[in-house]
C-alpha cells in the first residue's frame, strides 16, 4: 500500500491504515455511482472506482491517483475545502487496484444546486452574492476548479452568514487565470440567463470592469456548455436503443 497522512492527525493511522475495512462494514453511504463516498466516524471516505487495466499501469507509475491529487489539491485549497486526513492506495499484482481519499465531514445545509433551481429559495439573491464573493476569492487565488458543478459546491447558512466548501477536487489547476478562465468556471453551474447575469454583474464589480462584455461572454460560455452536454445526452440515448 501507499498512503499519506495529514501531519494534523496523527492518532488516525491506524483508522486509515484499515480503512477498507471499515468503508466495507459501514451502511453509511451518502452517494454510490462511479465512486462511492461514506461517512465514518465524522469523516467522509471517498473510494475511487478500481480503474481499468491501463489507467491501473498510469496510476501506479506514471500519474498520480485520484486519491492522491485529492489530498494534494486539499493541501493547497485550505481553508476552500474540508480539512483532509489523508489517502491511501492498495497495490495487488503490483498495479494499484482500491484507493480511498479521507476528509472532515464538513456538516453543510445544502449545495447551490438548491438555491438555482428554487426561485423562491430563502435570500436567495444574497445568497448568489455571497457565493459571487466566494468564487472571486478562489480565482484570485489562482484555484481553478475544472468541475465546478452544483453538487460539488457545499453550503452552511449560520444566522445570515454563508461558507462555502468545494468537494471532489482531485481535478484543479493552480495557476492565474485570465478573464476567459474566469467567467469559463460559472459556465459549469447550468445557471439560466437571469441568475447568471446577475452573478457575474456582482463578478465584474469585484474585477472593476464593465459589466457588459463580461455577462456577453458569460452568458456564450453556459450556453455553449449546455449545448455540449445535451449533445452528448443525445448521443448517449441513441447508443442505447
Amino acid at each position: 500500500m501507499r498512503f499519506k497522512l495529514h501531519p494534523d492527525f496523527p492518532d488516525k493511522k491506524s483508522f486509515l491504515l484499515d480503512i477498507e475495512n471499515h468503508f466495507n462494514t459501514s451502511s453509511n453511504s451518502i452517494h454510490k455511482a462511479r465512486n462511492e463516498i461514506k461517512i465514518i466516524n465524522a469523516f467522509v471516505v471517498k473510494s475511487f472506482k478500481i480503474p481499468h487495466i491501463i489507467n491501473k499501469i498510469a496510476y501506479t507509475f506514471f500519474r498520480d491517483s485520484k486519491a492522491k491529487k485529492s489530498f494534494d489539491n486539499a493541501i493547497k485549497v485550505g481553508e476552500f475545502t474540508p480539512k483532509p486526513l489523508g489517502y491511501i492506495e492498495f497495490i495487488a499484482g503490483g498495479l494499484l487496484t482500491n484507493s480511498y481519499y479521507i476528509s472532515i465531514h464538513f456538516n453543510y445545509d445544502f449545495t447551490i444546486r438548491e438555491p438555482l433551481l428554487d426561485v423562491d429559495f430563502e435570500d436567495r439573491d444574497a445568497l448568489f452574492i455571497a457565493f459571487t464573493n466566494f468564487t472571486y476569492q478562489l480565482h484570485q487565488k489562482g484555484i481553478y476548479h475544472k468541475d465546478y458543478s452544483p453538487g460539488n459546491i457545499l453550503i452552511k447558512k449560520q444566522d445570515a452568514t454563508y461558507t462555502f466548501q468545494i468537494v471532489d477536487i482531485n481535478r484543479m489547476e493552480f495557476k492565474e487565470l485570465s478573464l476567459e478562465e474566469r467567467l469559463q468556471n460559472f459556465s459549469k453551474l447550468w445557471a439560466d440567463d437571469e441568475d447568471l447575469t446577475f452573478m457575474i454583474t456582482a463578478y465584474a464589480n469585484l474585477l472593476d470592469e464593465e459589466e457588459a462584455p463580461l455577462i456577453e461572454k458569460a452568458l456564450a460560455f453556459s450556453r455553449a456548455h449546455k449545448e455540449k452536454k445535451n449533445m452528448k445526452k443525445k448521443l448517449k440515448s441513441r447508443f442505447k436503443r
